[in-house]
């Protein structure tokens, strides 16, 4: 375990030496600063508040958005969701929340994606730059065996990737607390769902959508990392890696109309699909078989890594 653990710092001073690591958490903070910003000086929702009429301005408000619907073809439909919003909060009795620091940190949870790509350029790396470099030959002569050495590698990817995560929620919160401020600990929201809308505490939607955004994550992160293991090459992990997660969807979008392209591992990535507003991209599909087809690409991509990286004769590297 000691082994272990010195393995996991090693990487850590490794990585972190590194001004291309630093660069990637000053890159997200920038973002969510400009993204404040924004939101702060150009959009609505940060400025709108509701007082003691609420309801009588929701109705205007859906008034407004029947009237642009029925004036103009190009806007028939888009205000749907709003007017749908705005009556249920009027029925029962709710009254809207002025935009704050969760909903923030809520909306800004798809900037995960750009996480995910952080991750893959590091979990491409943290193999293939040792054969590169000629340092896997002084890691091997240790008495240490391949599968903690290649365990080690693995578990620090998942770190990284949490950390990531996690400055992600907490950067986010520190701004929009800056910038809109605060309603209260855990409030109450207005969420859509399949089935109509229903009022959650936000924290825990919160918690749900970082969390659809580890498993993702994990598994494009592992993809590279099993890529990094087979070929030596950490070009070729990320390349593959990136196009994949944003070709996926375009993919799937091609695919979609054959049952079969249900097994494919980019029509189960997005479980958000399965949550809110979201339909399946195949009919017939559920959150369990999702789970169990990630689980079975998962392993397949850590026993091909373990294969290689075990079984190789690293004597002409």
């Amino acid at each position: 375990m000691h082994n272990f653990i010195s393995l996991l710092k090693n990487e850590h001073v490794k990585l972190y030496s590194r001004f291309s690591t630093w660069s990637m958490f000053i890159i997200l903070g920038s973002i969510i600063l400009i993204s404040a910003l924004i939101v702060f000086f150009f959009a609505d929702q940060g400025k709108e508040e509701y007082g003691a009429e609420w309801k009588t301005e929701l109705q205007a408000e859906n008034d407004e958005y029947r009237d642009m619907m029925n004036e103009d073809e190009f806007f028939d439909g888009l205000y749907d969701s709003e007017i749908a919003r705005n009556e249920y909060h009027i029925q029962q009795g709710i009254q809207p929340l002025s935009f704050d620091a969760w909903q923030f940190t809520l909306e800004n949870s798809g900037i995960s994606m750009l996480i995910t790509l952080f991750t893959i350029i590091v979990s491409a790396g943290i193999v293939a730059s040792e054969f590169r470099w000629g340092t896997i030959k002084l890691l091997l002569i240790r008495p240490i065996s391949r599968t903690k050495i290649l365990l080690s590698k693995y578990v620090y990817v998942l770190l990284f990737a949490a950390t990531m995560l996690l400055f992600l929620f907490v950067i986010n919160l520190l701004i929009g607390t800056l910038f809109f401020g605060i309603n209260s600990l855990n409030p109450l929201i207005v969420k859509e769902t399949a089935g109509g809308f229903e009022q959650v505490p936000v924290f825990s939607e919160i918690i749900t959508q970082y969390g659809l955004s580890m498993i993702n994550l994990i598994i494009m992160s592992t993809f590279a990392f099993m890529i990094s293991a087979l070929f030596k090459n950490s070009g070729m992990a990320i390349g593959s890696a990136i196009f994949l997660m944003f070709a996926g969807n375009t993919l799937m979008s091609v695919l979609s109309q054959y049952d079969w392209s249900k097994y494919i591992l980019f029509a189960n990535t997005n479980l958000r699909q399965y949550f809110g507003s979201g339909s399946p991209v195949v009919d017939g599909m559920t959150l369990g078989f999702s789970i169990t087809i990630l689980v079975i690409y998962y392993l397949a991509f850590l026993i091909l890594s373990w294969l290689s990286f075990t079984k190789r004769d690293i004597a002409g590297n």
